[in-house]
This record gives structure tokens, sequence and C-alpha cells, in this order.
């Protein structure tokens, strides 16, 4: 099951799930790309967003709109939709209708393959591609660093790891910037949001923070992606000029 949280208010961009992508809008064309892959639903905070999904054949589901975070909307939606424990659930950002299918395909398989080794479902898997030391200057893009198995030690929004003797050539992609989308059991999911907010995760910003702090295995497939949120106005039209839409 994908569920894609969706939120009406945005500081910096108002209402950017419903702006328009070519006459489709934003949240309509995330859930596009993905229903080829798995079923979607919509969780959504007002009516509005329910209604437009609707009109265009999206499933929708009205949750509380009083939640802190997507998590805890799409959490709240896999107990409407009585989802079972062993379900894996993907949170895809309804922010990210430039996402190509096969990085949400890449964390689908995982997650399976994954549970077929271990015998279990990961706590929670994510994504992260090749990026630039300088790109990984940049604090709003998200860095992680991995163990041998592909698991996360930690994200950060600082440059890690950190190039002490500057060995690194500032255009060697061996930095990891992180993409969120996220993956859970329907078990996992639930027992995410009852978990305490993190002093990690208050100081970064960063929820998956809390899954680490809390000594919970984050998997993750590393991918390629062009693909980037949309957050502002000006993010749209940079991603409408660089897809070409």
């Amino acid at each position: 099951m994908i569920i894609i949280p969706a939120r009406l208010k945005s500081s910096r961009f108002p209402n950017k799930v419903l702006a328009q992508i070519r006459g489709i809008p934003m949240v309509v064309r995330t859930a596009e790309l993905a229903k080829s892959i798995d079923d979607v639903v919509v969780a959504c905070d007002e009516p509005i967003i329910a209604e437009v999904c609707t009109r265009y054949g999206v499933r929708a589901i009205l949750t509380s709109n009083t939640h802190e975070s997507g998590t805890d909307r799409i959490a709240e939606c896999a107990r409407i939709l009585n989802l079972s424990k062993e379900e894996i659930i993907i949170n895809l950002q309804g922010d990210e209708p430039f996402l190509e299918q096969e990085v949400i395909l890449r964390l689908k398989h995982l997650m399976e393959n994954e549970a077929k080794i271990r015998g279990v479902i990961p706590f929670m898997g994510s994504c992260a591609k090749a990026i630039t030391k300088e790109e990984a200057k940049d604090p709003n893009l998200v860095k992680v660093v991995l163990n041998a198995k592909n698991e996360a030690i930690y994200f950060s929004r600082s440059l890690i790891p950190y190039d002490r003797e500057n060995t690194i050539d500032s255009n060697d992609a061996r930095y990891l910037g992180h993409l969120g989308i996220y993956a859970f059991s329907g078990a996992s999911l639930q027992e995410f949001c009852k978990l305490p907010k993190s002093t990690l995760e208050s100081l970064e910003k960063l929820e998956q923070l809390r899954a680490l702090e809390n000594a919970k295995t984050i998997v993750i497939a590393k991918v390629q992606s062009q693909s980037f949120g949309i957050d502002t106005k000006e993010d749209m039209e940079r991603a409408l000029k660089q897809f070409g839409v």
C-alpha cells in the first residue's frame, strides 16, 4: 500500500498539493505515478483535497488536521483502513510529482527482499542517491551515512562524513543524499508514531532520527534520481523546466 500524506496549508507555498501541473493537481499527479506499483490512497487533512482526488478517480481518506507530521497522518489512515501488521506501507510525499517510478519500486522490493533474508520486515526503509561534495554542503539536502549492510548510521543536515584531510574532490560523488520516501510495516508504522520525539530529531529537525535514537533499523536502497520535492513556487518553476512538463 502506498499512502500519500497531503496537507493543505504550507507556509512557503500555500495550497501546494493542489497546485496545477499542466492542468493536473500536484497530489493527483503524484498518485498517478504510483498507482501502477501498488494500491494508492491519499491521506488528507481537508475535504477539498479529498474532493479533488475523487474527481480524478484517486482514493482519499480524510484524517485529522492536527497531525504534526505526514507519518502521523498515514498512521491514522492505516488504522482507518485496518491494514495488517505485515502490510508494507510506503509513505510517498504529496510534493514529489516527479519522483521516478523506479525509486518507489526499488524501495518496495528492498523491504520485501530484506524481510525474506531477515525473517522479519525491517523497521523502516528509505532511499539515498550519490551527490557531490558541493551539493552535500547544502543544509537543506539531508545526508546519510551507511554501515556495511546498507543500514543508516546517521542522517544530518551537516556535511557527513566530515572530510578532515580534504581528500575528497569537490565533484567526487561519494556523499549520499537522502530521499524523503519511507517504508514501514503496518506494525512498525504505529510503533514509530508512539515513540517520543528524540533529542537528535529536535536538533536536526529530521523525524527519521527518532528511529535511530531508539535503536531501530533503517535499511537504505541506493538509487538514481533527478527528482526533488516541491517546497516553493520557485521549486515548481525549476521542476517544470527541468522535466519539460
